[in-house]
C-alpha cells in the first residue's frame, strides 16, 4: 500500500482512538497513538489475512503484548474490515464486544487475549513453534512496550525464541521512552535495547517508529533474515499526533474531556 494511504488510514485510527476513549471515559490514548503507523503497516501491507475470516488457519497471526494499548488495535481491525466502526463507540460498557484488553474468545481478528505485561512473547513463541512444526508458512507479530520489557518473562522468552531459531516471529518495540509512572530510564532503565537483544543472539533492527518506508524495510529484512527472530526496536512519540499529548506521562491512561477531545480531533484534521 503507498505511503499517502497508509497515513490516511493512520489519521482516521487516531481519530477513532480518541473518540473511543473519551465516549468510555476510561483507556490508554497515549500508548495507544504511538503505535499506529506500526498497526497500519502491518495491517494494510504486510500480514497475509481475511478479514472475513478471521480464524483462516493460514492467516499471519498478531499479538499486542501491551494490551492495555487495544484501543489503537481495535480501531485498525475496524479499518480493516473485521467488524462494523460503530462498535468502537462501545468500549468499555458492559456486555459490548470490545472490553479494556483483548479478547480472542469475542472480538473478531484478536489473535491472543492479552493483559497481563510480559507474557505475549511467551505465547507468540508458540505460535510461532507451532507454525515450524506443522511446516506452515505463517508468521507471527508481536508488539511490547519499552516498559513492559522490564518484566522478567520477556527475556525468558526471548531466550526461548532464539534457541528455537524462530525466524518466523518478528517483535516490535515501542520505545516511546514513558510509562504508567513517568520515565522509563527513572522507573526501571531498560536501556541499551538492542544490544540486550542482541546478546540474546536476535536479529534486532532500529528505526522511526512513525517512518513507514522505514517499517515496511525493516519487515522485509526480518522476512529475510533466517535462522533467528528479530527484533525491531521502533523509536515512537507518545501520544503521537496531539499536541499537549506527544510526550506527556499524564496521558498514559487518562480519557480526555469533550473539549480536549475536539482539540485533539481538530488537530488530526476531523471535526472539531
Amino acid at each position: 500500500m503507498e505511503n499517502e494511504d497508509l497515513s490516511r488510514h493512520a489519521v482516521h485510527v487516531r481519530q477513532n482512538i480518541v473518540k473511543m476513549v473519551t465516549l468510555a471515559q476510561s483507556g490508554h490514548p497515549g500508548g495507544s497513538l504511538s503505535i499506529v503507523d506500526m498497526l497500519q503497516v502491518l495491517y494494510f501491507d504486510t500480514m497475509r489475512l481475511d478479514p472475513k475470516r478471521p480464524h483462516w488457519p493460514d492467516r499471519d497471526r498478531f499479538v499486542l503484548s501491551k494490551g492495555h494499548t487495544v484501543p489503537a488495535l481495535y480501531a485498525t481491525l475496524a479499518e480493516r474490515g473485521f467488524f462494523p466502526e460503530e462498535e468502537l463507540w462501545h468500549l468499555r460498557q458492559c456486555g459490548a464486544m470490545l472490553q479494556g484488553n483483548p479478547d480472542m474468545n469475542t472480538t473478531p481478528g484478536i489473535d491472543m487475549t492479552t493483559g497481563s505485561l510480559g507474557q505475549g512473547l511467551s505465547a507468540a513463541n508458540g505460535m510461532a513453534l507451532t507454525a515450524k512444526l506443522d511446516r506452515k508458512d505463517w508468521r507471527v507479530y508481536v508488539i511490547a512496550g519499552d516498559g513492559e520489557i522490564e518484566e522478567g518473562q520477556i527475556w525468558e522468552a526471548a531466550m526461548s525464541a532464539a534457541q528455537y531459531k524462530l525466524d518466523n516471529l518478528t517483535l516490535f518495540i515501542d520505545h516511546n521512552g514513558l510509562q504508567i509512572d513517568g520515565a522509563t530510564e527513572d522507573v526501571m532503565d531498560v536501556m541499551p535495547i538492542a544490544d540486550k537483544f542482541r546478546a540474546f543472539c536476535w536479529n534486532v533492527l532500529e528505526i522511526d517508529g512513525h517512518d513507514y518506508d522505514a517499517i515496511k524495510g525493516a519487515l522485509a529484512v526480518a522476512k529475510t533474515t533466517k535462522g533467528k527472530p528479530t527484533a525491531i526496536i521502533a523509536q515512537t512519540i507518545k501520544g503521537k499526533g496531539i499536541s499537549f499529548m506527544e510526550n506527556v506521562v499524564s496521558w498514559h491512561g487518562k480519557a480526555p474531556t469533550k473539549e480536549e477531545c475536539r482539540q485533539a480531533l481538530a488537530e488530526l484534521g476531523g471535526e472539531s
